[in-house]
């Protein structure tokens, strides 16, 4: 440690005196930082993992086979008392805690809830568990990167960044690709594409990945085959996968959403023993599948590599989406990502072997697995942008690219239709959390200036108009102000008040220009957002909105009322048509 603090507090001067760098350059350095110990972190969490697996389930001897059943039990009530009475900011899951830093704690981060996590998860998933540590290390590296952040004293918006950045480095570690990382965090954490916060983001995941491959070696996670894709009829295989990913993803938000609410309406000293029982079930399941315990990553790998029948893979996958949806539900301390990849290979598989048994294609079942990695995760997560990239990095094979898009959207949209929001949304709203998504973001329809303006030339006039007509023209069209044609391609404006004030000073007989001095307009366009209009408005109370290919020439006007006219039209469509909000006063 105290090597640590030596480096922390050389960089912390060379931070503070450096006349070279500002903010957003030490910020950037940071990121790079940031990377290297969430990745040392990650790194000591694996190995501790795989530590206490080895002492606890892998070193058993036959004769010693039914204390199997016991572990997972004993692992997950010790976890869940050590976060109920040591570290209770280790409770709930990594995403929605990291989401809640970034719209609600300017980035804070107790470092508290990393050796929470470290600690709790270990135990958790290290006695065989059915839960992953992705998640876990995504917590853990926005601790860690809000803990640098207070120490070099960031300002409040960047302390409302450095969450996600250490959350990429977090599970970029963990899973071993830092594309993937990063373009979770920007669905699932960030919720939108912040080119502000994407630059450091990459720095963080790549520099953690590196860390993580200098000490645990290249090897991905799963080693992956070559993926060839043959005739495409193949295609409706991959497409039964994506709709058996998607259904199945439903299903398990649907139940385990509705256990965790049952389980949440125990008194505090029964909930005390649900991750016991858990674990039980666990260890009961494991007495017979022993594939089923932990994180799985061999078993996914064995099925890339036809070890198994197509009927044991499906019968994997139905335990494991069973004692995991048990698990998450009692509060078992652990991620969800490594068990939907599980459950996803062992559905894709399955539904891939047992289709070469009824009609001969590959002989393979690798391909079908691999693809199905991707479809029960973009199912639960709702992010299917990164389940595609995610598969293409672990097979880095371009062939892959059509079969995945087509399960994996497949998969969303069955997802979407049959449980409309995700996993995490629904645990935030049982948790008290109204977290945005990228999915809210996806259906929120963007407004532009086209949507809202005014078309034509009716609050537009002439300069040498007079007063009077002038204002029976604002009068005509319900406006609070003109635009003035000052000469081509420019306008000014003036408010219905000034020509009222000039018809009362005996000048309405008088032409605009003589009368009044018109203040110029600033133009916009039909494609800007409403929202960025907006802005103007605040200081121009009407603005021309002119064509892109030729500025000079008026298509319409943009005022405040027609905005507000605008929003209200979207507002009531939208509550009309969208049963999210109904949705979510159920879930509360």
């Amino acid at each position: 440690m105290k090597p640590l603090r030596e480096i922390l507090a050389k960089l912390l001067a060379m931070s503070r005196t450096s006349p070279v760098l500002d903010e957003p350059q030490r910020f950037v350095l940071l990121s790079i930082v940031i990377g290297i110990f969430s990745g040392l972190v990650v790194v000591c969490f694996h190995v501790s993992i795989e530590f206490l697996n080895w002492i606890t389930i892998a070193s058993l001897h036959p004769p010693s086979k039914w204390i199997l059943m016991l572990w997972p039990a004993v692992g997950g009530f010790v976890a869940y008392m050590v976060i109920k009475y040591i570290v209770p900011t280790a409770r709930g899951t990594g995403v929605n805690y990291t989401k809640t830093a970034v719209y609600a704690s300017d980035g804070y981060v107790p470092f508290s809830s990393v050796l929470g996590k470290f600690s709790t998860c270990t135990l958790s998933i290290g006695t065989g568990n059915p839960m992953g540590p992705e998640d876990p290390a995504l917590q853990m590296g926005a601790g860690i990167a809000s803990l640098l952040g207070r120490i070099f004293h960031l300002t409040r918006d960047h302390m409302r960044l450095i969450a996600p950045i250490g959350a990429a480095a977090g599970i970029g570690a963990a899973f071993n690709t830092p594309i993937t990382a990063v373009l979770f965090v920007m669905e699932e954490v960030v919720s939108a594409w912040n080119a502000g916060v994407l630059g450091s983001i990459v720095l963080a995941s790549v520099s953690a990945v590196i860390v993580n491959r200098w000490f645990l070696g290249d090897d991905p996670l799963y080693r992956v085959p070559g993926f060839e894709f043959g005739d495409y009829s193949e295609l409706i295989v991959y497409a039964a996968i994506g709709i058996a990913g998607g259904a199945l993803s439903a299903l398990f938000t649907r139940h385990a959403i509705t256990l965790r609410g049952f389980f949440l309406s125990f008194t505090e000293r029964r909930r005390i023993w649900l991750p016991a029982a858990a674990g039980l079930a666990v260890g009961i399941v494991g007495l017979y599948a022993p594939e089923t315990l932990g994180a799985g990553y061999e078993v996914v790998d064995g099925a890339l590599h036809d070890r198994f029948g197509w009927e044991p893979l499906l019968m994997f996958g139905v335990l494991k989406l069973l004692t995991t949806a048990l698990c998450f539900s009692c509060g078992t301390p652990g991620g969800l990502f490594a068990p939907t990849l599980f459950i996803g290979a062992m559905v894709g598989g399955g539904i891939g072997g047992l289709a070469n048994e009824i009609w001969p294609l590959s002989g393979s079942i690798g391909p079908f697995a691999l693809v199905g990695i991707g479809t029960f995760f973009a199912g639960v997560f709702r992010a299917p942008m990164t389940s595609v990239f995610m598969v293409f990095e672990l097979s880095a094979s371009y062939q892959i690219i059509l079969p995945v898009m087509v399960a994996n959207t497949i998969a969303t949209l069955v997802s979407r239709r049959l449980q409309h929001e995700s996993v995490f949304q629904l645990a935030g709203y049982q948790d008290g959390l109204d977290l945005p998504s990228a999915e809210e973001q996806r259906e929120t329809p963007v407004m532009h200036v086209e949507d809202a303006m005014r078309r034509g030339r009716g609050l537009v006039v002439p300069k040498e108009m007079m007063v009077r007509e002038a204002l029976a023209t604002v009068e005509q069209n319900g406006g609070q102000a003109l635009l003035v044609a000052v000469r081509h391609g420019r306008w000014g404006w003036v408010e219905r008040r000034d020509l009222e004030r000039a018809v009362e000073d005996g000048n309405g007989d008088k032409p605009i220009h003589q009368a009044l001095r018109p203040r110029p307009a600033v133009r916009t366009h039909p494609d800007v957002p409403l929202d960025q209009a907006l802005r103007k408005l605040a200081i121009y109370p009407l603005l021309p909105v002119a064509s892109r290919v030729n500025p000079s020439s008026m298509i319409g006007t943009l005022s405040l009322e027609d905005v507000h006219r605008a929003y209200g039209i979207s507002n009531r469509t939208a509550e009309r048509d969208s049963p999210a909000q109904s949705e979510k006063a159920t879930q509360a």
